[in-house]
């Protein structure tokens, strides 16, 4: 009679190689994750990246097997020196292949609201500078599928209710 026991079971070496197989056959995402950071007067930090040619929320791209929520406490402290721990996820965005690029997965977490923060600074060269600003200025200095991620992740904050969006919009 057959070993009924599955592959796992049987042979765990085996089961092993299967996996491995399987992901590296599998697309791969790229993933970004963004803060939503606010001053006492209610307005949103935005960066302003020299490598785009308009402003962003401050965060970035994931590196290799890297939690989401960790790479936009890490890009923060490597950006602007600050240090905090990000607070619920708001939006997650998945974004189309578009250009050059595959799909992605981009998300916004809560970042509060900072401290009596007079003068942000870059704290390396990939931004030229940082700012708060109130909701609505933010329209005019971000894309669009970001300010829709913005106005998105706002609403959540307000009612408590995350957001899942397909290219900006809810699903």
């Amino acid at each position: 009679m057959a070993d009924e026991r599955p592959l796992y079971e049987r042979d765990p070496a085996a089961w092993q190689a299967h996996l491995a197989e399987g992901n590296a056959r599998q697309p791969r995402k790229r993933v970004g994750a963004d803060l939503l950071l606010r001053n006492g007067r209610d307005e949103i930090l935005l960066v302003d990246p020299r490598y785009k040619p308009d402003w962003d929320l401050p965060g970035g791209m994931a590196e290799a097997n890297e939690p989401p929520h960790v790479t936009a406490e890490r890009e923060l402290r490597e950006e602007l020196g600050l240090e905090l721990r990000v607070g619920p996820m708001l939006v997650m965005d998945w974004v189309a292949p578009h250009g050059p690029w595959d799909d992605s997965l981009m998300f916004i977490f809560d970042g509060g609201v900072l401290p009596s923060v007079e003068h942000l600074r870059p704290t390396d060269d990939e931004l030229a500078g940082a700012r708060f600003v109130v909701l609505d200025d933010a329209r005019s200095l971000l894309r669009p599928y970001v300010w829709q991620r913005l106005r998105h992740a706002v609403a959540a904050l307000a009612d408590g209710r995350p957001r899942y969006l397909v290219g900006g919009a809810p699903v």
